[in-house]
């Protein structure tokens, strides 16, 4: 039991990156429009990250502003921004929402340990045993219509379609032995080297820890073939199988 009425733990969410390489507020916010058209209950609400890293030239603080403005109304939460840590605008602190690290950059600076820090007379050892405890896969035998949503702690296989507006997720890999006509998620937790694989795709959304590929693009590589898809250097790839 504890005194205190809340309790803080650490949590791992997905979140959509919105990697802005050069600014058009008008331009972002039509093909965010169509994106979100595309599939409005994966957007509904989602934590959004602007990155500032890839844009080639400066951007004004109310630049920035009216960009986090003009996102909201379209129904998604900004919870932070990044940008190159060499390139940090002045305005910088003046910034409401949250300044994340650099992709894979978070630092955790810890004070050295000094011979005073320790007593002679007393040693603590800190035993960290570690059990790997393998997640049971998840088997679906019946189609997964319109509106419903499958979530699996491990792998998910699934031996029939997945219709349009259904959703299915997984901390790890997810297969598909039929139509995979929906949104399919994989790696939820952040595992990159989770991957989908599928007899037939026609997806409305993939993605593997985060990085996501509406259908639009997916029509342009494979469709209604069998594919998989996976990560290579934060990029999607989606090849046939």
């Amino acid at each position: 039991m504890t005194d205190s009425g809340f309790q803080l733990k650490g949590s791992v969410v997905t979140t959509i990156l919105l990697e802005i390489h050069s600014f058009s507020l008008e331009g972002i916010v039509i093909q965010l429009e169509k994106k979100i058209a595309q599939v409005p209950n994966f957007f509904n609400q989602a934590p959004i990250i602007i990155d500032l890293s890839k844009m080639k030239r400066g951007i004004r603080i109310d630049e920035f502003e009216a960009l986090i403005q003009a996102i909201s109304p379209l129904g998604l939460s900004v919870i932070g921004w990044r940008c190159d840590p060499d390139a940090l605008p002045v305005w910088h602190a003046q910034v409401s929402i949250a300044l994340l690290p650099a992709s894979k950059a978070r630092a955790i600076n810890m004070a050295p340990i000094t011979s005073t820090d320790v007593s002679p007379d007393v040693v603590v050892k800190t035993i960290v045993e570690e059990k790997l405890v393998p997640q049971a896969t998840k088997v679906i035998t019946k189609p997964i219509r319109s509106g419903q949503q499958v979530y699996a702690e491990g792998d998910l296989i699934v031996l029939t379609q997945v219709s349009a507006g259904a959703e299915v997720l997984a901390d790890g890999n997810i297969h598909v032995y039929g139509a995979l006509r929906g949104r399919a998620l994989a790696g939820v937790k952040g595992d990159s080297a989770a991957r989908i694989f599928c007899k037939s795709m026609e997806a409305e959304l993939v993605s593997v820890a985060g990085n996501f590929m509406l259908s639009d693009a997916l029509q342009k590589i494979v469709w209604k073939d069998s594919a998989q898809v996976y990560l290579t250097d934060e990029q999607l790839e989606v090849v046939p199988l």
